[in-house]
């Protein structure tokens, strides 16, 4: 027994804070951190950004919560926003990135029960993957950590390894519904998917008539320097899960779909509570306002850019240390020759947040609208985490 009421499922760092302000966080006792993790890339405009603060009163003070069964206007004008910007037609909005996957497998089953083949229900998906935790997402991902303990694995999903066509076309049978993939695996290491495998994936769906689904929960909204992730692979899905930055740290996720992928959900197929709730609404419409800016997913890209060479410089820096820098935009991985967390240790020992990624990989997922400067001090930071783990190690060999 210990002396907390929650559930013990986190391993939590001994640390706490109860104030930000875009890039910075602050402990009580007035520590400042400077966070390169974004909440795990949720916080895409940073902590309290000004305008996403005014939103948020600004609907607090008039209204809070309806019930779906009445119109919806608040979510049409962002759904228009993101249909307007994207390949879709249709927009479901619920409360996270794992429910706008279930949406999104969802609407790739019924799909093909609208279009007459009910028989036609799995989805291959990839090793490395990560969709979520609900017992169908755990199933979707395949990896046995998540999935242990849980009972029988929800059926439907086709794991395959590597980036394979032939694994691919071997997967795909008389049952199968769609494929899955994150354009770039995030929890899996920041490992983007080849341009050329996802124009495969793109034409075995269309050979075959299933829906190619896209999940950018963790690399779509700006994260990339495009808005969208699959932007810069010149790939359009038929159905997109899209989460964490565009609440910019309330909660909110959305499933956009073509009207074709979409077609079978019809009234009473799928529903939510609390999903597109008017705070939701005011806030996820002030995140696209602002990313959707002229100039801005340019400076995105930018500082993307500069952080990837200085990461770069780092792994040359440290070859002992650090193995490669992967990743696009805002979104990178620091491949670690040490164990990450000893990294991930040595650097919040510096005052500077990161966060873990599969394949012993750090990754840095700041704010959106972090600065040059801002960039400049994390990397310093970062260097004098290096320099104390190997000053540790000659001390231990000493």
């Amino acid at each position: 027994m210990t002396d907390t009421a929650l559930y013990p499922t986190f391993s939590r760092a001994d640390l706490a804070f109860v104030r930000g302000e875009g890039v910075w966080l602050e402990t009580a006792s007035g520590e400042r951190y400077l966070d390169m993790m974004g909440g795990i890339a949720v916080n895409a405009l940073g902590h309290c950004h000004p305008r996403l603060v005014a939103a948020l009163e600004g609907q607090a003070e008039k209204l809070w919560h309806v019930s779906n069964v009445f119109a919806a206007p608040h979510q049409e004008k962002l759904a228009r926003r993101l249909v307007e910007t994207s390949f879709a037609d249709r927009v479901f909005f619920t409360n996270s990135g794992a429910e706008a996957l279930e949406c999104a497998i969802k609407t790739a089953r019924r799909r093909q029960f609208h279009e007459g083949r009910p028989e036609r229900y799995r989805l291959i998906t990839f090793e490395g993957a990560f969709h979520g935790r609900t017992l169908a997402t755990i199933a979707a991902g395949g990896q046995e950590k998540y999935i242990e303990g849980f009972g029988p694995k929800v059926e439907g999903f086709d794991k395959v390894d590597g980036f394979d066509e032939d694994k691919v076309r071997a997967a795909i049978g008389p049952e199968t519904a769609g494929i899955l993939i994150e354009p770039i695996q995030g929890e899996g290491g920041v490992r983007p998917v080849p341009r050329a495998f996802l124009a495969f994936l793109r034409r075995v769906c269309d050979e075959h008539g299933l829906s190619l689904i896209f999940d950018e929960v963790q690399c779509g909204i700006g994260r990339t320097g495009r808005l969208w992730a699959y932007e810069l692979f010149g790939v359009a899905p038929d159905i997109l899960a899209s989460a964490k930055g565009i609440g910019g740290g309330f909660p909110l996720g959305a499933c956009l779909a073509t009207e074709e992928a979409a077609a079978g959900m019809t009234p009473g197929t799928h529903g939510s509570t609390f999903g597109g709730s008017l705070l939701a609404m005011a806030v996820g419409d002030a995140v696209m306002e602002v990313v959707t800016e002229p100039g801005f997913l340019e400076a995105v890209a930018a500082k993307g850019l500069k952080l990837k060479q200085k990461l770069a410089a780092l792994v040359d820096l440290h070859p002992t240390l650090f193995e490669e820098v992967r990743g696009e935009g805002l979104m990178l991985g620091l491949k670690c020759r040490r164990p990450q967390g000893e990294v991930l240790a040595a650097m919040r020992a510096e005052k500077l947040l990161g966060v873990a990624g599969g394949d012993n990989v750090v990754r840095f997922l700041p704010a959106l609208t972090v600065s040059d400067a801002e960039i400049d001090e994390a990397m310093a930071r970062a260097e004098a985490a290096a320099r104390a783990l190997l000053q540790a190690e000659k001390g231990a060999a000493a």
